[in-house]
């Protein structure tokens, strides 16, 4: 049996979750292995929607342009009932942020992930499954079943286990995994729709039987390509899985299943039946059948292994809130391995990966179930908060042991989303600069707003309080002196249109620290550079200077 040490995290599954793990590890020049027991991806467009605070962090790891030049936009959704347009939806976002809602199929995201990793010097070992860990105080040894049929042991520091709804690392682990089943059945496919609606934008169509319950239903979701949409839809009794989904050995009716999948026919019969305008379908490139539970783990993590996305939570597709929840699990977590690995991490940073994400899965899923039933339009909430929501812009850590007291004030305060704004203009760039590009392929950002005695002390104690590990700008007024840019001696920027200090509501020198995974972790009027290094020593571990 072979047996090595040569690797600091070992990932175990490799969909969007895990792969975004693997390279925001990578990226902080952590090493890590990537295994995944299928021989290559499944060319399934499964989870579809991006949502916008998703496409905020692959900005920051430098992917997005990627991303954007495969993807479709997402406009909005149409919702029919009885064949009847009952509401038009447009996801409008306010214009500070940066992104719209997008699709993309699962295949597609997987392979820019993939090539993104390669440019660090990663594959994913395709046809490797882990079979069994085994944990204690210094590190994790697990038990790999290679493609030769050879059995691996290797030793790392963490485990990090996204390896979907029937997760080898959270059984593992004994997790409890509390929920059910949904009792409906659902084809999912991948075909091209002739009809005259506009293609970018969702649509829903229901049939509400003389109860006034939904008793059929259609979703088509716009794919990249003339026409192309993967729909679902309410499965026929002689395509029902459900006596094989039943029989899971673990009990997780979720995803995929086996037995005969439908076919283009089986699609057409629905779309004469619910589409709201005469419809042809053609082109189908796979096709399948699924059910949906709803399910959380009762924690994130136990010593040195993590569970995150399926693995820790599934629920209704309902929103496209699932994969993207997943990726924030994971960037969550790894810059925090990261720090764990160098020795520069607070003892208790990595218990801040459940206490902060865990409350996110518990909301996403309860929500997720709601709207199953009723619909998002059926949320109470007023409908520019829903849409926040929706496109993941309105998570928040507030009272995270690692973050400040939210205090009272306007603007976003400690746990908050960290929003973009533009107009920030430099000495040598002829155009104006965005917030998010001063934070791009960044780590730890000190913000410091204005300029004084106090600006190199604060620098100076950002970087040995976090081991040399934070980064710091100036923003300055767009009334301030000329000269003020050039003594600080750090990158200085001036807020020319005022856009920063207004989304900011900063009117005095202000410090915000900005964390790796874009919130607002401190937020310190008047600026104090003892305050700052309190405030930093619950993430970092005292250590010199790198």
């Amino acid at each position: 049996m072979a047996h090595t040490y040569a690797t600091d995290v070992l990932v175990a599954g490799a969909g969007p979750v895990g792969l975004t793990a693997a390279v925001e590890l990578r990226r902080r020049g952590i090493s890590c292995r990537i295994v995944d027991r299928l021989p290559a991806r499944l060319p399934f467009a499964k989870a579809v929607g991006i949502q916008p605070r998703t496409l905020e962090l692959w900005d920051r790891m430098g992917l997005v342009r990627a991303v954007m030049e495969a993807a479709v936009p997402m406009r909005g959704q149409l919702a029919y009932v009885n064949g009847v347009e009952q509401l038009r939806i447009d996801f409008r976002l306010p214009p500070e942020v940066p992104y719209g809602f997008a699709a993309l199929p699962q295949y597609e995201t997987e392979r820019i992930l993939d090539e993104f990793l390669a440019r660090f010097g990663t594959a994913v070992e395709r046809g490797t499954e882990l079979v069994s860990f085994a944990q204690d105080a210094d590190g994790v040894t697990s038990r790999l079943l290679t493609p030769s049929g050879a059995q691996e042991e290797v030793r790392t520091r963490f485990l990090v286990g996204c390896d979907g709804a029937h997760s080898i690392v959270r059984k593992g682990l004994g997790l409890s995994y509390e929920g059910g089943a949904f009792p409906e059945e659902y084809m999912l496919a991948d075909v091209q729709v002739d009809w005259d609606l506009p293609h970018e934008y969702a649509v829903r169509s229901m049939h509400l039987g003389a109860d006034g319950a939904v008793d059929d239903l259609l979703v088509c979701i716009p794919l990249p390509g003339r026409g192309r949409y993967r729909v679902s839809m309410r499965v026929p009794p002689e395509l029902s899985a459900a006596q094989q989904a039943d029989a899971v050995s673990d009990g997780v009716a979720h995803g995929l299943q086996s037995g005969r999948a439908p076919g283009l026919p089986d699609v057409q019969t629905v779309l004469d039946r619910l589409a709201p305008r005469p419809a042809t379908a053609s082109g189908i490139r796979w096709a399948s059948v699924f059910r949906i539970s709803h399910r959380i783990v009762d924690r994130y993590a136990d010593g040195r292994v993590f569970v995150a996305g399926d693995a820790a939570h599934i629920h209704p597709p309902t929103g496209a809130q699932g994969m993207n929840t997943g990726i924030q699990d994971a960037w969550n977590l790894a810059w925090k391995l990261a720090l764990a690995v160098d020795g520069r991490a607070h003892p208790g940073l990595l218990e801040s990966y459940d206490t902060e994400r865990r409350p996110v899965g518990e909301e996403v899923v309860g929500r997720t179930v709601r709207h199953a039933a009723a619909g998002v339009q059926a949320d109470p909430d007023d409908p520019e908060t829903v849409m926040l929501r929706e496109a993941q812009l309105l998570v928040a850590y507030r009272g995270s042991p690692i973050v400040d007291a939210p205090g009272e004030g306007p603007g976003p305060r400690p746990g908050d989303r960290a929003p973009d704004c533009g107009g920030l203009t430099g000495q040598i760039a002829a155009y104006p600069l965005r917030l998010y590009d001063l934070l791009r392929d960044r780590g730890h950002v000190l913000l410091v707003y204005g300029s004084g005695p106090w600006t190199d002390e604060l620098a100076r104690t950002a970087r040995e309080s976090s081991a040399g590990r934070m980064e710091a700008c100036v923003i300055v007024a767009p009334d301030a002196a000329a000269d003020t840019t050039d003594t600080t001696g750090l990158p200085a920027y001036r807020d020319t249109g005022g856009e920063f200090a207004r989304l900011y509501a900063v009117d005095r020198p202000t410090v915000l620290v900005i964390r790796p995974d874009g919130y607002l972790a401190a937020r310190l009027t008047p600026p104090d550079p003892g305050q700052l290094a309190a405030h930093l020593k619950a993430t970092f571990a005292p250590g010199p200077q790198e």
